[in-house]
């Protein structure tokens, strides 16, 4: 993650959750209150974002210290310590709620990318996200997809051409939306181009598409549409591929499989501060 934009962003995470000020801790606690504490796995899954508690301590409080027992992408089981912090009590509880939503949601996030890629058990394929986001929280979702061993799609409508059903019929075909594409983007831009037909596949291919994706197709299409694509085009399936049928969509010859759930529908990891 960019450490300047995570910065950025834990700030306003505190400064919207603590307003002028945390009014429990600070009428409770004095400055020279000091303790220790320990996040705690409750759940067994894939651990990320635990940077995140160093750095929303360091600008709550650069004097409470962290010491990690995990690193992203590491298995963790119930009961097991993540990290253990020490310093002063009320600013270690002003930043409790901020740095649990966070490492909650990413936890879950990446595990569950864990989860499809073992469900899937296809090493020739590779599970990606989506822009089916949370809006603010794109960059920590997209990072927690990598860290559960998923890829990142792209992360924006900036950094890469992908050509959908609306853009083809305003474009009157595939053809011309890849051509007056190409015409204007730089040679590092690739182009990706939804299709639903194995003509729309075809004439994707013919055009010089880079990227070609299945869109809600069954796993027989795709392994038909897949056979059909020269092996230098990237290839994807997307669409109405659930947890349940993941499974059957192995070996169908295609590169990648992008999941909007991993991101959208996860469930949050359990995690809790033990002081």
């Amino acid at each position: 993650m960019n450490v300047l934009k995570l910065r950025t962003q834990i700030n306003d995470f505190l400064l919207e959750d603590i307003g002028h000020s945390d009014i429990t801790s600070s009428t409770i606690f004095t400055k020279g209150d000091r303790g220790e504490g320990t996040f705690i796995a409750k759940d067994n899954g894939v651990i990320s974002g635990i940077e995140i508690i160093r750095e929303a301590y360091q600008l709550l409080d650069p004097t409470i210290t962290v010491d990690f027992d995990v690193t992203d992408g590491e298995k963790v089981q119930d009961g097991q310590s993540i990290a253990h912090i020490k310093g002063s009590m009320a600013h270690m509880l002003t930043g409790e709620r901020v740095i649990l939503n966070l490492i909650q949601r990413m936890s879950g996030i990446a595990t569950m990318t864990n989860h499809c890629i073992e469900e899937l058990n296809d090493p020739t394929i590779q599970i990606c996200d989506t822009r089916k986001t949370t809006p603010g929280l794109r960059m920590f979702e997209k990072y927690a997809v990598t860290t559960g061993g998923g890829k990142n799609h792209r992360v924006g409508l900036f950094d890469g051409v992908m050509i959908k059903d609306n853009h083809i019929t305003f474009s009157g075909s595939i053809t011309e939306a890849v051509r007056t594409a190409r015409e204007q983007v730089g040679h590092m831009c690739k182009i990706e181009v939804e299709t639903e037909t194995k003509s729309q596949v075809e004439e994707a291919v013919e055009a010089g598409a880079d990227i070609i994706m299945f869109d809600n197709r069954t796993p027989n299409e795709v392994k038909e549409f897949s056979a059909s694509v020269p092996t230098h085009v990237i290839t994807e399936a997307s669409g109405g591929i659930t947890f349940a049928n993941l499974a059957s969509y192995a070996n169908t010859g295609v590169d990648f499989i992008s999941l909007g759930f991993i991101t959208h529908s996860v469930r949050a990891f359990d995690i809790s501060l033990q002081v």
